[in-house]
């Protein structure tokens, strides 16, 4: 199939917007160094190699089998007629932040076409689950130029928005040299990240220098990306707060009310390796005083749950596994749910949730998901990902702190034994997460010059992007 923009494709040479009628003044994106033309060519030589490494990860659990050559750039779909707006989300959490976005697509256009691509088995098992209307789900080919042309000839977007910190260098440049506008929304760029693009400016500048437009989660954040060659850097916040509360199925949770019925219940949320053993060993010291006690623990990776079962039977504990079938009974002292799209059944079910991440130097997971839902949060000290709201939180006294593993068992207890605590962190978590909100708003309007009806189906002008960049409600700052 033949790309509906109707422009032929440059060398990676020239992959600059500067040989290419982006409809306005030329990119000032510096044109691909000797470093990305060695990527370029050795990710182009490695190709024949693919099938031997996706055989690998499918062994390893890691995609897909029936899927597989969505990899290779090859849809399982045909594309729909009409213009479409392509999503890019690398993981489950930056699905979780990008769905919100998604869905005021649909409502702002509902006959647009959206094209979802994740780049792991369980981010496409999510977005089977919330995913609606036009919406479609393909896994993100591998960044190799073969299956990056297939892929963009295929699909023709009209307009390109990756989640985050997604920056693949073929698929950067592929979406330049055709001309299609490439947004960066809920912006997320670590100081570590930060110096390792900025020791690599050859690389870096060429590529960030073709994002037409980021939208970042703070101002030091905008700063880095602005520093490392992006156009358009603003503040507009995190989209992950503007979410609704993860679903829940009310017969579902109706059942596991009952069932668990007078028990005190505690949830350990999106927990890694490292973290579950901490967890356990809370439980066997808490249970001794709490009887019927009943630990929830979702994993990060749901694979994991057999292991987390194993660790539990270590520690003498009787643990169940959802995935198997099994339910939280009597006889079920910590009852792992490796399942995909249930975190907001187990949120309601648990009053008080400790959030993973953060006991390991990983960073932290969201927070927000389990005070909208009602829990009194815990978290451990690494919680660089979310810093912002988890310093909100803290500030407001809607949140828990801990130092160290340690400190997860006093934690506990303190929100166990505590019913005026734990209801004074629930309420306040649920006032400042509503404070913070109003990313979904601002990342709509700063997008709007970049979408197909806007565009009327040619590229946007650079200098009507820059004009419109402010509607962003005043909060965010263009550089």
């Amino acid at each position: 199939m033949a790309p509906r923009h109707a422009k032929p494709k440059a060398s990676l040479a020239q992959a600059s917007g500067t040989t290419h009628d982006r409809g306005g003044p030329p990119s000032t994106a510096p044109e691909p160094g000797l470093a990305l033309r060695l990527y370029h060519g050795l990710t182009r030589a490695a190709a024949p190699l693919t099938p031997l490494l996706i055989k690998w990860r499918t062994k390893q659990g890691k995609e897909d089998p029936a899927r597989a050559r969505e990899r290779l750039g090859q849809a399982s779909i045909a594309r729909p007629p009409g213009p479409l707006v392509w999503l890019h989300a690398a993981s489950v959490g930056e699905t979780n932040a990008i769905l919100p976005l998604i869905g005021a697509l649909q409502a702002r256009a509902p006959e647009l076409n959206i094209l979802l691509t994740t780049g792991t088995v369980t981010s496409a098992k999510l977005a089977k689950v919330r995913l609606s209307g036009k919406a479609i789900h393909q896994f993100t080919p591998l960044d190799m130029p073969q299956f990056i042309d297939a892929f963009l000839d295929h699909w023709s977007p009209d307009t390109a928005i990756f989640a985050e910190s997604e920056i693949w260098p073929n698929l950067v440049l592929g979406l330049s040299e055709r001309g299609v506008p490439l947004a960066l929304v809920n912006g997320r760029l670590s100081e570590r990240s930060f110096k390792r693009w900025r020791a690599r400016p050859s690389i870096s500048g060429p590529l960030f220098g073709r994002l037409d437009l980021v939208l970042a989660h703070n101002e030091e954040t905008a700063e880095r990306f602005a520093a490392l060659g992006a156009h358009a850097a603003q503040t507009v916040g995190n989209l992950k707060i503007d979410g609704p509360p993860p679903p829940a199925d009310d017969r579902t949770l109706a059942h596991l009310r009952a069932m668990t019925r007078d028990r005190p219940i505690l949830l350990a949320a999106s927990t890694h390796p490292g973290e579950d053993k901490a967890v356990l060993q809370a439980h066997s010291a808490l249970a001794r005083r709490h009887k019927g006690l009943l630990t929830l623990i979702a994993p990060r990776h749901p694979e994991r749950g057999p292991d987390i079962a194993a660790l539990a039977k270590a520690e003498g504990l009787r643990a169940h596994l959802r995935s198997t079938g099994d339910e939280p009974d009597e006889s079920c002292e910590v009852y792992v749910t490796d399942t995909i799209g249930e975190l907001g059944l187990f949120y309601r079910l648990a009053p008080i949730a400790f959030i993973g991440g953060s006991l390991i130097p990983h960073g932290g997971q969201n927070p927000i998901e389990a005070a909208k839902c009602g829990c009194a949060v815990i978290t451990g000290p690494h919680i660089e990902n979310f810093h912002d709201a988890y310093q909100a939180l803290i500030a407001e006294d809607a949140c828990l702190p801990l130092t160290e593993a340690g400190g997860l068992e006093t934690a506990f207890a303190s929100l166990l034994e505590n019913e005026k605590q734990r209801q004074a962190i629930a309420a306040n978590a649920t006032r400042c997460v509503a404070s913070m909100g109003g990313a979904l708003e601002r990342t709509l309007g700063a997008l709007e010059p970049l979408l197909p009806w806007a565009r009327s189906g040619k590229p946007a002008k650079r200098s009507t992007k820059e004009k419109n960049i402010g509607r962003n409600r005043g909060i965010a700052r263009a550089f």
